[in-house]
């Protein structure tokens, strides 16, 4: 789209909407609606009615108390800020692949995505801008898949409610996506997975060889690259979190900067608000839907072909000759080599 129609689209915008907006966000939301108009106007009214209806403007004064509750969501969520990129943009680690979402309840996960989103967006983003002397209104992140195994379906609902909770009320606000460490499993599923995507949304991921580290040398310097991509073969681990040089760790500079804040702001208020943050998740874009579905049954077929695979290497072990289309999908069985006779199966 030209820019004469992007600013006409822009100004379309501004004038469905009551009340003035940055011409930042219009912008964000007409990208994530492809330009449509309408669309972006309803997506922008139903993002400001949810941020009524849950006090999102309050959350940063909403600590997660105890502290050690917010330690054990760090240490099953991992996400961090590693450092900024040449260009000024913050770059945020997530640790895909070891985040297990289990040390307590879902809403909690949701809350703590949150308030990390509107500390980016009301802290980190103004400060850099102001350091940079132009504005910056996005950042990067670094996917680590070390670890993704197919059990990561146990957690596919958590994970979809913090990425429907993004998309659908913080558009573009990821510069570019990094992916590292990528097992098989990723791969399989992206390969499915890639197609389904907008172009606006491919291009902005990219998948690296390893660990990433010398194509991520050339937007960041050595001190911002995350702890995983420091050097080949440093993947992280699941004691990483609680290692102070990793950002996954509560007691990294970040996150202790980043609770100190919101508890510094709830005791700005007359109580600490000492409840949890109860979102109700809105209901998927169709097409993110689809999506998902079809990373669930990939994730399911994987687990079909590892399981008859399994069965398959027990029974030759054993010295059984039944043929590999007994345990194996067809697509699979036919790639399979012949048996090789056993010193049992030839007794």
């Amino acid at each position: 789209m030209g820019a004469a129609a992007c600013d006409a689209a822009v100004e379309e915008l501004a004038r469905l909407l009551d009340q003035g907006y940055p011409t930042e966000t219009l912008l964000r939301f007409l990208k994530a609606r492809e330009w449509h108009v309408s669309k972006a106007r309803d997506m922008l009214v139903d993002s400001l009615n949810w941020r009524i209806k849950y006090e999102i403007d309050s959350i940063l004064e909403t600590p997660i108390i105890p502290a050690d509750l917010y330690r054990s969501i760090r240490d099953t969520h991992l996400v961090g800020l590693s450092g900024y990129s040449k260009e000024g943009r913050p770059v945020f680690a997530i640790g895909v692949g070891l985040s297990t979402y289990d040390n307590t309840l879902a809403h909690y996960y949701v809350q703590s995505h949150i308030q990390i989103n509107e500390y980016r967006d009301r802290i980190i983003l103004p400060t850099v801008s102001k350091k940079f002397g132009r504005p910056i209104s996005t950042c990067i992140k670094v996917l680590d898949m070390t670890g993704l195994k197919l059990s990561a379906l146990n957690h596919m609902k958590i994970l979809t409610a913090i990425s429907t909770v993004d998309d659908l009320n913080y558009p573009e606000k990821t510069e570019t996506y990094y992916i590292v460490n990528a097992p098989y499993i990723f791969s399989a599923c992206w390969k499915v997975v890639k197609p389904l995507l907008q172009e606006r949304t491919r291009k902005k991921i990219h998948v690296l060889h390893g660990c990433g580290r010398d194509e991520l040398l050339k937007i960041m310097d050595h001190s911002s690259l995350p702890h995983f991509c420091q050097q080949e073969g440093s993947r992280s681990s699941k004691h990483s979190p609680k290692d102070i040089d990793s950002c996954f760790s509560f007691d990294h500079p970040f996150h202790q900067e980043l609770y100190h804040y919101i508890e510094e702001q709830g005791l700005n208020q007359e109580h600490i608000k000492q409840e949890s943050l109860h979102v109700n998740i809105p209901e998927q874009d169709p097409e993110d839907a689809k999506i998902v579905q079809v990373i669930e049954a990939e994730f399911h077929k994987l687990g079909v072909q590892q399981n008859a695979l399994w069965q398959l290497l027990q029974h030759r072990l054993t010295g059984g000759e039944a043929p590999a289309s007994r345990y194996l999908p067809a697509s699979v069985s036919k790639r399979m080599p012949a048996p090789t006779p056993t010193a049992r199966s030839m007794v």
